[in-house]
């Protein structure tokens, strides 16, 4: 008979919150802003956030991506640094060569130096909390100066750690870390040292845990747990983590539709189920694109998973408010909401 449905049935826990955080959007809002204020080219520090998709569609608006600031010519045009901030030094070496910047550091992650500053100022060592390399790190590491502050990655770096003084310790974290595997950090050095002083608010930020709490409670018993993100997006990958550790049977970070890894559904009978979110760097359109792929495949049934409700909204800096933002400056980052069959999990 036709019209039935022949395929394999196949439901989706769609995580909510997921994708682009308040920071994020603050940042690609300011290059978007800064374009059409200033003309092209404006110049970006580092990716302004850590997913290719978006900075592809900045460079066709006419942002020009560099690693140093010795790779900006001679210009009166804007320098803008990224979401994740920068060291001391880099504002000053702007300075020294007269070159006009913006700065996109993400409000929570800047909060993230006040308390380190903070620390430093009472006379306290500090211990950041956060992961070798990411660009979030060597900023905040780069609010102080060298050796006032020590990273620990592991509970390995907890035990091992020797301060000059265990009495006077203070401690920050990344934005984007496991909130679990930070909590345990964090215990180990408040069993070895009594007198460690807390940060005045907490330091993973708001939209790192949202995310995570959504992809735990979805991730028990599915057959595939999708991450949407950038394989350097560090709150992207710990995604991946929580599902694992979570119950997934298999998880795995993409970054379009084109890497579904498919060979872990392969041979699976009956009804299958799949997790889908996303890092705070990824735009709704890859999301899109990859349930357009399983409703390809599959007998597809959405169900809404969301945890939490976001509204939290950044401004970007006065330079740029005056400049209004129509729906179509966004275009290239806007995806069209999925329809759910089901709005709950």
């Amino acid at each position: 008979m036709s019209g039935i449905e022949t395929r394999q049935k196949a439901t989706l826990l769609l995580c909510g919150p997921r994708g682009f955080c308040a920071g994020v959007e603050r940042a690609i809002q300011i290059v978007v802003l800064a374009i059409k204020k200033y003309g092209a080219p404006v110049y970006v520090r580092h990716e302004i956030v850590h997913n290719r998709y978006v900075v592809e569609g900045l460079e066709a608006l006419g942002a020009v991506f560099v690693e140093d600031l010795s790779q900006i010519p001679t210009t009166e045009q804007p320098v803008i640094f990224s979401a994740h901030g920068v060291p001391k030094s880099i504002p000053v070496a702007a300075e020294a060569r007269n070159l006009f910047y913006l700065d996109a550091t993400c409000p929570l992650v800047s909060k993230v130096h006040k308390q380190a500053m903070l620390h430093n100022r009472r006379g306290r060592h500090v211990l950041l909390i956060g992961h070798k390399g990411h660009p979030e790190v060597i900023g905040t590491m780069g609010q102080l100066p060298e050796g006032c502050v020590t990273l620990i990655e592991t509970l390995e770096d907890a035990d091992a750690f020797v301060p000059e003084n265990s009495q006077n310790l203070g401690y920050v974290t990344q934005t984007t870390l496991s909130v679990d595997d930070t909590a345990a950090i964090i215990q180990r050095l408040g069993e070895r040292f009594e007198e460690l002083q807390a940060p005045s608010a907490e330091s993973i930020c708001y939209a790192t845990t949202n995310r995570q709490e959504s992809v735990k409670a979805a991730a028990t018993d599915t057959d595939l747990f999708l991450i949407v993100g950038a394989p350097n997006s560090s709150n992207s990958r710990r995604l991946v983590e929580v599902a694992e550790r979570a119950g997934a049977q298999a998880s795995a970070l993409v970054q379009s539709r084109v890497d579904i890894p498919w060979q872990h559904l392969d041979g699976k009978t009956g009804e299958i189920t799949i997790g889908l979110s996303a890092g705070a760097s990824a735009p709704e359109i890859l999301v899109s694109q990859i349930i357009e792929a399983f409703r390809e495949r599959y007998g597809l049934t959405i169900r809404l998973a969301e945890t939490a409700v976001e509204d939290e909204e950044f401004l970007v800096m006065r330079d740029l408010r005056d400049v209004p933002l129509e729906p179509s400056d966004m275009a290239f980052v806007n995806g069209t909401s999925v329809d759910h069959e089901s709005e709950s999990a």
